[in-house]
């Protein structure tokens, strides 16, 4: 059995053209799509082996780390050298040269993408303050809008190298951080209140993960894991920031605060139906698991209170996955044509909203 990974790795050595690949792709998907719907497939494990690797890389970054950060302390600031990041983002890269272009492996790649992120920003991020120990608030922000944007070209770097798919998520995090940091030492205000402008780029992650999505619309080529990646970026700065701004987590949360709540859950269902991703119904999740059980409270089911909101939620959550082909079409149909023909193709029932998508 050939994986993605496998038929990737045969176009780059050229005994498969990139037209002869796409087109199998789309024939194993229409011999799929028959009897079992899109289940939002990525790209995480080609085998137990992955899970094995993937360990003894975080146990071997772990101890570079460490082992930087006890022979090289600056003699200045109450951080550590930037020895540790060093080390840790050289090993990353050394390593991903083996596992990611020649191995292939899906989550060690994510594991060592990941490792060599945080390996430069912490580098850049202990260099700075050793150099600026006394800074206030405001010369921090712009301290980590620095390593943020450093960590940002490194990530670029890794990506013209290696293309794993969650590096553009990766990249995205970090010129995120980038904005949040000028903003915060822009406008020391915003300390108190960052959730507009992480709303705000929640948003714009999503109109990018969206513009990955759209130029993939069949989900059969690397674009689709890097829109998933997106996605799941997106889904928390969005929800986390607009249920804070609405204070869900008060004690004395009023009834129509938490009916909101439950509205706004059932929107990002119909938008979740819409684009054909879940991540923005697992992102809020605990937030209406919480309203909904200040109402069952209110309403005087104190002692069952917690047990039905999860039969509730968890019976909406199944159900919904069982019939999400269904439901994702009748959203559809309900949509203008030209937005649907810009919508993935995936989990989608066959009939005349397909046919017209």
């Amino acid at each position: 059995m050939y994986s993605d990974s496998d038929l990737d790795a045969a176009v780059q050595a050229g005994v498969l053209s990139p037209d002869n690949v796409y087109a199998l792709r789309l024939y194993v998907a229409g011999q799929r799509a028959a009897s079992i719907p899109d289940e939002e497939h990525f790209r995480l494990l080609t085998g137990f082996n992955d899970i094995f690797v993937g360990i003894a890389i975080i146990i071997l970054l772990v101890a570079t780390a460490w082992i930087g950060n006890v022979l090289g302390p600056l003699s200045a600031g109450p951080m550590k050298s930037p020895l540790g990041g060093i080390l840790t983002a050289g090993a990353a890269w050394g390593l991903s040269e083996y596992f990611t272009r020649v191995r292939r492996m899906a989550l060690p790649s994510i594991v060592l993408l990941l490792g060599f992120a945080y390996g430069v920003g912490s580098a850049a991020l202990a260099t700075g303050v050793g150099l600026l120990p006394e800074g206030d608030d405001r010369i921090m922000s712009l301290l980590a809008s620095g390593a943020a944007i450093l960590t940002a070209f490194a990530i670029f770097a890794h990506w013209r190298r290696f293309a794993v798919p969650i590096t553009i998520a990766a990249l995205t995090a970090a010129l995120v951080a980038t904005v949040c940091g000028l903003l915060m030492a822009s406008f020391p205000m915003l300390e108190d209140a960052p959730y507009g402008p992480v709303l705000l780029c929640g948003l714009a992650v999503f109109a990018l993960a969206m513009r990955w999505d759209m130029s993939d619309r069949e989900r059969l080529t690397r674009r689709a894991d890097v829109a998933f990646w997106l996605h799941l970026l997106a889904a928390p700065l969005i929800a986390h920031s607009l249920f804070n701004l609405l204070e869900v987590f008060r004690s004395d949360m009023s009834t129509g605060a938490a009916t909101a709540v439950i509205g706004l859950y059932l929107l990002f269902g119909v938008v979740a139906l819409a684009v054909d991703r879940r991540a923005l119904l697992v992102s809020s999740l605990a937030y209406v698991l919480f309203a909904l059980y200040q109402l069952f409270h209110r309403a005087g089911a104190i002692e069952l209170g917690a047990a039905l909101t999860a039969l509730v939620i968890g019976s909406a959550l199944l159900t919904l996955s069982a019939f999400w082909p269904m439901a994702r079409g009748a959203i559809l149909s309900r949509l203008p044509s030209d937005m649907r023909e810009r919508l993935p193709l995936a989990s989608l029932p066959p009939g005349p909203v397909a046919a017209a998508t």
